[in-house]
């Protein structure tokens, strides 16, 4: 799948969207993109992934027993991954703050894990998923999203493989362009903070 075919899949699903966002990271951009949306349709949720099934090198992909996710945003994007590698998919979520797995998930010591993400912005809870997945005995190898927006600045110890690389600026609150500070900003993602 092209750059320009993922693209069209959030397109027609509605899921590019342009104004004033606040990301989960606090950051701001003038787009976002809803994951959850391109996701709410299985058959496009399943091309997705297979495409990025596909990126990851064989030899990799073999090793890998489980997909785990972090909650909210990455559960879908992770339960297709899981779907187009054939493994178990499993997330963890914060109930207390920082993440963790729950809801009878396990990880045997070691056993080999994808962690996949719908959006990477900052990479910072891609970090934090990973740790939380480490602390339950699983060992990442490699790290997957259908996007990349980092812009280049969210990189991992371990492979990372990102469906498309999309460059869209971010600003700090203090510090956004003239016409992006002249739009209300909405919050759409599913982080409170």
């Amino acid at each position: 799948m092209t750059d320009d075919e993922v693209l069209a899949e959030f397109r027609a699903a509605e899921a590019l969207l342009e104004g004033h966002f606040i990301l989960s990271s606090g950051l701001r951009s003038p787009r976002y993109l809803q994951c959850a949306r391109v996701l709410m349709d299985p058959r496009r949720g399943a091309r997705l992934a297979e495409a990025l099934a596909a990126r990851i090198p064989a030899d990799l992909r073999a090793r890998i027993t489980a997909v785990v996710s972090p909650a909210m945003g990455g559960v879908i994007a992770g339960h297709e991954m899981a779907r187009a590698l054939g493994v178990e998919a499993m997330f963890v979520e914060r109930p207390t703050g920082s993440f963790e797995l729950r809801r009878g998930f396990r990880l045997s010591l070691g056993q080999e894990v994808l962690m996949m993400e719908d959006v990477v912005t900052t990479g910072l809870s891609s970090r934090e998923a990973i740790r939380a997945i480490e602390e339950a005995g699983g060992k990442v190898i490699a790290m997957a999203s259908l996007i990349d927006r980092s812009n280049g600045a969210a990189t991992f110890d371990i492979p990372f493989y990102p469906l498309i690389r999309l460059d869209v600026p971010t600003y700090e609150a203090d510090a956004l362009p003239p016409a992006l500070a002249a739009i209300p900003a909405i919050k759409p993602g599913s982080r409170a903070a």
